[in-house]
Protein backbone atom coordinates (compact mmCIF):
# COMPACT_ATOMS: atom_id res chain seq x y z
CA UNK A 1 0.00 0.00 0.00
CA UNK A 2 1.37 3.41 -0.92
CA UNK A 3 0.68 6.56 1.05
CA UNK A 4 -1.39 7.89 -1.85
CA UNK A 5 -4.00 5.18 -1.29
CA UNK A 6 -4.73 6.36 2.27
CA UNK A 7 -7.42 8.97 1.68
CA UNK A 8 -9.97 10.63 4.02
CA UNK A 9 -12.92 8.81 2.41
CA UNK A 10 -11.41 5.39 3.09
CA UNK A 11 -10.68 5.59 6.82
CA UNK A 12 -12.63 6.66 9.91
CA UNK A 13 -12.34 10.05 11.60
CA UNK A 14 -10.23 8.62 14.44
CA UNK A 15 -8.01 6.85 11.93
CA UNK A 16 -7.32 10.24 10.31
CA UNK A 17 -6.13 11.55 13.67
CA UNK A 18 -3.74 8.63 13.99
CA UNK A 19 -2.39 9.02 10.46
CA UNK A 20 -1.73 12.75 10.84
CA UNK A 21 -0.21 12.28 14.29
CA UNK A 22 1.95 9.47 12.92
CA UNK A 23 3.35 11.77 10.27
CA UNK A 24 4.13 14.71 12.56
CA UNK A 25 5.84 12.38 15.05
CA UNK A 26 8.39 11.40 12.41
CA UNK A 27 11.55 13.37 11.85
CA UNK A 28 10.29 16.28 9.73
CA UNK A 29 13.13 16.56 7.22
CA UNK A 30 12.96 18.94 4.29
CA UNK A 31 9.67 17.63 2.89
CA UNK A 32 7.45 18.23 5.90
CA UNK A 33 6.35 21.71 4.84
CA UNK A 34 5.37 20.37 1.42
CA UNK A 35 3.03 17.91 3.12
CA UNK A 36 1.26 20.51 5.30
CA UNK A 37 -1.68 21.10 2.89
CA UNK A 38 -2.33 17.36 2.72
CA UNK A 39 -2.21 17.01 6.50
CA UNK A 40 -4.51 19.99 7.08
CA UNK A 41 -6.97 18.63 4.52
CA UNK A 42 -7.06 15.27 6.32
CA UNK A 43 -7.97 17.00 9.59
CA UNK A 44 -11.18 18.30 8.02
CA UNK A 45 -12.64 14.85 8.60
CA UNK A 46 -11.31 14.40 12.15
CA UNK A 47 -13.20 14.93 15.43
CA UNK A 48 -13.16 18.50 16.73
CA UNK A 49 -10.88 18.16 19.77
CA UNK A 50 -7.97 16.23 18.21
CA UNK A 51 -8.35 18.23 14.98
CA UNK A 52 -7.89 21.44 16.95
CA UNK A 53 -4.87 20.04 18.80
CA UNK A 54 -3.19 18.82 15.63
CA UNK A 55 -4.19 21.89 13.65
CA UNK A 56 -2.52 24.17 16.19
CA UNK A 57 0.61 22.06 16.02
CA UNK A 58 0.67 22.21 12.22
CA UNK A 59 0.23 25.99 12.26
CA UNK A 60 3.19 26.41 14.59
CA UNK A 61 5.34 23.88 12.73
CA UNK A 62 4.57 25.65 9.47
CA UNK A 63 5.84 28.92 10.91
CA UNK A 64 9.29 27.44 11.57
CA UNK A 65 12.05 27.00 9.03
CA UNK A 66 12.77 23.33 8.24
CA UNK A 67 16.12 23.47 10.02
CA UNK A 68 14.44 24.90 13.13
CA UNK A 69 11.73 22.25 13.17
CA UNK A 70 14.27 19.46 12.71
CA UNK A 71 16.39 20.79 15.56
CA UNK A 72 13.35 21.02 17.83
CA UNK A 73 12.35 17.44 17.02
CA UNK A 74 15.86 16.15 17.76
CA UNK A 75 16.01 18.07 21.04
CA UNK A 76 12.58 16.82 22.10
CA UNK A 77 12.69 13.06 21.70
CA UNK A 78 15.29 11.14 23.65
CA UNK A 79 15.47 8.51 26.36
CA UNK A 80 17.56 10.60 28.72
CA UNK A 81 14.59 12.84 29.47
CA UNK A 82 12.07 9.99 29.19
CA UNK A 83 10.67 11.29 25.95
CA UNK A 84 11.03 8.17 23.81
CA UNK A 85 9.00 7.35 20.68
CA UNK A 86 9.70 3.59 20.82
CA UNK A 87 6.86 1.81 22.57
CA UNK A 88 8.67 -1.28 23.82
CA UNK A 89 11.31 0.92 25.51
CA UNK A 90 8.68 1.94 28.05
CA UNK A 91 8.03 -1.70 28.95
CA UNK A 92 11.31 -3.50 28.33
CA UNK A 93 13.92 -0.74 28.45
CA UNK A 94 17.22 -1.66 26.82
CA UNK A 95 17.01 -5.32 27.80
CA UNK A 96 17.07 -8.62 25.98
CA UNK A 97 13.29 -8.84 26.26
CA UNK A 98 12.92 -5.93 23.89
CA UNK A 99 14.22 -7.93 20.95
CA UNK A 100 11.45 -10.49 21.43
CA UNK A 101 8.88 -7.69 21.67
CA UNK A 102 10.07 -6.22 18.38
CA UNK A 103 9.81 -9.59 16.63
CA UNK A 104 6.29 -10.00 18.00
CA UNK A 105 5.26 -6.59 16.67
CA UNK A 106 6.44 -7.40 13.16
CA UNK A 107 4.49 -10.64 13.32
CA UNK A 108 1.35 -8.79 14.43
CA UNK A 109 1.60 -6.38 11.50
CA UNK A 110 2.08 -9.31 9.13
CA UNK A 111 -0.82 -11.28 10.62
CA UNK A 112 -3.13 -8.39 9.80
CA UNK A 113 -1.91 -7.97 6.24
CA UNK A 114 0.71 -5.24 6.66
CA UNK A 115 4.38 -5.87 6.00
CA UNK A 116 6.59 -3.45 7.94
CA UNK A 117 9.55 -2.50 5.75
CA UNK A 118 10.53 0.85 7.26
CA UNK A 119 14.01 1.84 8.31
CA UNK A 120 12.80 2.51 11.86
CA UNK A 121 12.09 -0.23 14.40
CA UNK A 122 8.57 -1.68 14.34
CA UNK A 123 7.76 -0.20 17.77
CA UNK A 124 8.30 3.34 16.45
CA UNK A 125 5.13 5.15 17.50
CA UNK A 126 4.31 6.49 14.00
CA UNK A 127 4.35 2.92 12.66
CA UNK A 128 2.03 1.74 15.44
CA UNK A 129 -0.29 4.66 14.75
CA UNK A 130 -0.49 3.81 11.06
CA UNK A 131 -1.27 0.20 11.91
CA UNK A 132 -3.95 1.43 14.31
CA UNK A 133 -5.43 3.58 11.54
CA UNK A 134 -5.43 0.91 8.84
CA UNK A 135 -6.48 -1.95 11.14
CA UNK A 136 -8.47 -0.08 13.75
CA UNK A 137 -9.74 -2.83 16.04
CA UNK A 138 -6.46 -4.71 16.57
CA UNK A 139 -4.56 -1.43 16.33
CA UNK A 140 -6.53 0.05 19.19
CA UNK A 141 -5.80 -3.05 21.25
CA UNK A 142 -2.11 -2.64 20.51
CA UNK A 143 -2.10 1.03 21.54
CA UNK A 144 -4.04 0.18 24.69
CA UNK A 145 -1.44 -2.43 25.51
CA UNK A 146 1.13 0.39 25.43
CA UNK A 147 -1.19 2.98 26.96
CA UNK A 148 1.00 3.57 30.01
CA UNK A 149 4.01 4.44 27.86
CA UNK A 150 1.92 6.74 25.68
CA UNK A 151 0.58 8.57 28.70
CA UNK A 152 4.00 8.86 30.35
CA UNK A 153 5.34 10.32 27.11
CA UNK A 154 2.41 12.76 26.97
CA UNK A 155 3.06 13.86 30.55
CA UNK A 156 6.80 14.25 29.95
CA UNK A 157 6.15 16.42 26.89
CA UNK A 158 3.62 18.47 28.84
CA UNK A 159 6.09 19.03 31.67
CA UNK A 160 8.68 20.13 29.12
CA UNK A 161 6.13 22.58 27.63
CA UNK A 162 6.69 20.93 24.26
CA UNK A 163 4.34 21.60 21.32
CA UNK A 164 4.44 17.84 20.71
CA UNK A 165 2.37 17.33 23.88
CA UNK A 166 -0.68 18.37 21.86
CA UNK A 167 0.03 15.59 19.37
CA UNK A 168 0.12 12.95 22.11
CA UNK A 169 -3.07 14.38 23.61
CA UNK A 170 -4.73 14.01 20.22
CA UNK A 171 -3.59 10.39 19.98
CA UNK A 172 -4.92 9.57 23.44
CA UNK A 173 -8.37 10.94 22.55
CA UNK A 174 -8.69 8.06 20.08
CA UNK A 175 -8.39 5.51 22.91
CA UNK A 176 -11.13 4.41 25.29
CA UNK A 177 -11.29 5.86 28.77
CA UNK A 178 -9.79 9.00 30.31
CA UNK A 179 -6.10 9.77 30.39
CA UNK A 180 -4.28 9.69 33.74
CA UNK A 181 -3.56 13.14 35.09
CA UNK A 182 -0.31 12.41 36.93
CA UNK A 183 2.81 10.29 36.53
CA UNK A 184 1.74 8.25 39.54
CA UNK A 185 -1.56 7.38 37.86
CA UNK A 186 0.22 6.50 34.61
CA UNK A 187 2.71 4.29 36.46
CA UNK A 188 -0.18 2.57 38.23
CA UNK A 189 -1.65 1.89 34.81
CA UNK A 190 1.66 0.30 33.80
CA UNK A 191 1.68 -1.91 36.90
CA UNK A 192 -1.87 -3.09 36.25
CA UNK A 193 -0.85 -4.54 32.88
CA UNK A 194 -2.97 -4.83 29.75
CA UNK A 195 -6.76 -5.34 29.95
CA UNK A 196 -7.68 -8.82 31.12
CA UNK A 197 -9.07 -9.91 27.76
CA UNK A 198 -5.63 -9.38 26.25
CA UNK A 199 -3.82 -11.69 28.65
CA UNK A 200 -3.19 -15.18 27.37
CA UNK A 201 -0.62 -17.67 26.28
CA UNK A 202 -0.32 -16.25 22.78
CA UNK A 203 -0.27 -12.79 21.27
CA UNK A 204 -2.83 -10.46 22.88
CA UNK A 205 -4.13 -9.77 19.37
CA UNK A 206 -4.83 -13.39 18.50
CA UNK A 207 -8.53 -13.32 19.53
CA UNK A 208 -9.22 -10.97 16.62
CA UNK A 209 -7.86 -13.48 14.13
CA UNK A 210 -5.35 -12.87 11.33
CA UNK A 211 -6.13 -10.38 8.60
CA UNK A 212 -7.44 -11.58 5.27
CA UNK A 213 -6.11 -8.76 3.13
CA UNK A 214 -3.14 -9.14 0.85
CA UNK A 215 0.12 -7.97 2.46
CA UNK A 216 0.73 -4.25 2.13
CA UNK A 217 3.48 -1.86 3.13
CA UNK A 218 2.79 0.59 5.92
CA UNK A 219 2.77 3.92 4.12
CA UNK A 220 4.66 6.74 5.78
CA UNK A 221 7.51 5.06 7.69
CA UNK A 222 8.67 3.51 4.42
CA UNK A 223 8.72 6.84 2.60
CA UNK A 224 9.93 9.24 5.27
CA UNK A 225 13.02 11.26 4.33
CA UNK A 226 16.31 10.33 5.94
CA UNK A 227 17.44 12.38 8.88
CA UNK A 228 19.79 15.20 8.08
CA UNK A 229 21.95 17.13 10.46
CA UNK A 230 20.37 20.43 11.45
Amino acid sequence: MSSASVTPDRVSSEALVRLVAGRVLQYPGDRFHEELPRLRAALAGAPAEPAALLGAFLDRAGSLRPVELCAEYTDTFDTRNRRCLYLTWWIDGDTRRRGLSLVRLKRIYRDFGLEFTGEELPDFLPAALEFAALREEPGTVLLQEHRAGLELLRLALTEADSPYAAVLRAVCTTLPGPSPETRAEAKALARSGPPQELVGAGSPLEPFGPGTDRPADLPWPTTAPERQSA
